[in-house]
């Protein structure tokens, strides 16, 4: 555990965490639309096509927010490292995916509460993703 808090910096925590925020701001706005003017969360499937619609695009928004303002990546392959970043998200992506299902197709709970309070989860989980698999420096 301190070899973990070590590696910690608060610039870089404090940097996440409002990234983070846009990057939550981008998926709750992106999914909102979706399932309010395009498709109907009532149904499992429709629910599921707008929250991966909504994962797309705060993770693209959140690869190059976190490249450049957090981790401040000076990774020359942006594609390898985009590609690493992409599927470390997409283990938050499938945790999304079953807390909504669990929540809101199979216990009946509000898609929009169940979205939110997910995101919490999905935020500080992809950080320790990020800061030990995507953009760990090298010694």
């Amino acid at each position: 555990m301190k070899k973990i808090l070590k590696k910690i910096d608060i610039r870089e925590v404090i940097s996440y965490l409002i990234i983070g925020v846009l990057t939550t701001i981008v998926s709750l706005v992106s999914y909102y639309l979706l399932t309010t003017y395009i498709l109907n969360p009532d149904k499992p499937i429709e629910l599921q096509i707008a929250n991966v619609l909504s994962w797309i695009l705060s993770v693209t928004f959140a690869y190059f927010t976190n490249r450049k303002y957090v981790f401040r990546s000076n990774d020359k392959n942006v594609l390898k490292e985009g590609m690493k970043f992409y599927s470390a998200r997409l283990l938050t992506l499938f945790m999304d995916m079953l807390i909504m299902f669990v929540f809101v197709s199979l216990m009946g709970i509000n898609d929009k509460i169940i979205k939110l309070l997910s995101q919490v989860v999905v935020v500080i989980a992809n950080y320790v993703i990020s800061k030990f698999m995507v953009f760990k420096k090298s010694k």
